[in-house]
């Protein structure tokens, strides 16, 4: 084992002799630096810079998707589709009572002691679609209810279809009631109509949801909300007023 004072020895001293002359100077220990690079940092830096490469990426493809739209929709100028009720053929309407007696001179009497009636009735509708743009609409499936008072009758339903631009096409649709039961207040004013004015008032509610096609892609959905007023004659067994609008257009 070396002694003690090896390990805290002086600084070895040489001499050299330039010119003659005799410098001395003292060496000392030479020390190397060792720089060390933190992977950690170079590997943030690097995940940084690709989630920046990928937002600019997807900003500028978003931006492009909203130009294209925009220069459709300037080139389109889309409208909303036209869905109207033409015409109503009554097939069958036909009322009846919880009291037998039939609809003659004591029809007031019958009105006011009826609890609950029934209504049977069949009617056929025939609906116009009118695309007025220059590219297709695709139609969904539509739906319609048959209302008196407030109180559903009956359902029909339209299938979806394709139309063309600058075209107008009929689609019909049937109701069918079977014995619909009508309460109290409701039956007496049926009953009244009925018999003693030949009308009976119903209104007819849909939903129609269309997409405007361009270049094989649907926008965004909007439904027309159809509302028309009908009455019929039932000793006729025939239409007599019919009033339609649009409620509305709704994304």
């Amino acid at each position: 084992m070396p002694p003690a004072n090896h390990l805290n020895r002086a600084p070895e001293t040489s001499s050299s002799t330039v010119n003659g002359g005799s410098h001395s100077y003292t060496a000392r220990p030479i020390q190397r630096h060792q720089t060390y690079y933190p992977r950690s940092s170079s590997s943030s830096a690097s995940f940084k810079g690709c989630c920046c490469c990928l937002f600019l990426l997807f900003s500028f493809l978003a931006l492009l998707v909203l130009a294209v739209a925009l220069v459709i929709v300037l080139a389109v100028k889309p409208k909303k589709p036209q869905f109207d009720l033409q015409q109503v053929a009554v097939q069958y309407m036909g009322i009846s009572t919880s009291n037998p007696s039939s609809f003659d001179g004591t029809a007031t009497a019958v009105a006011t002691t009826a609890t609950t009636a029934s209504l049977s009735l069949t009617i056929r509708m025939l609906f116009t679609a009118a695309n007025p743009n220059k590219v297709g609409i695709k139609y969904g499936e539509s739906r319609f209810t048959v209302m008196y008072r407030g109180i559903p009758l009956g359902k029909a339903s339209i299938p979806g279809f394709y139309q063309e631009a600058h075209s107008t096409r009929n689609v019909e649709a049937t109701i069918a009631v079977d014995r619909a039961n009508i309460m109290q207040a409701d039956a007496a004013d049926l009953i009244r109509d009925a018999s003693l004015y030949d009308r009976v008032e119903l209104r007819v509610l849909g939903d129609v949801g269309a997409k405007i096609r361009v270049l094989d892609f649907d926008s965004p959905g909007v439904q027309v909300s159809v509302d028309c007023a009908i009455v019929i004659s039932p000793r006729r067994q025939s239409l007599t007023y019919k009033q339609c609008g649009f409620d509305g257009l709704r994304v």
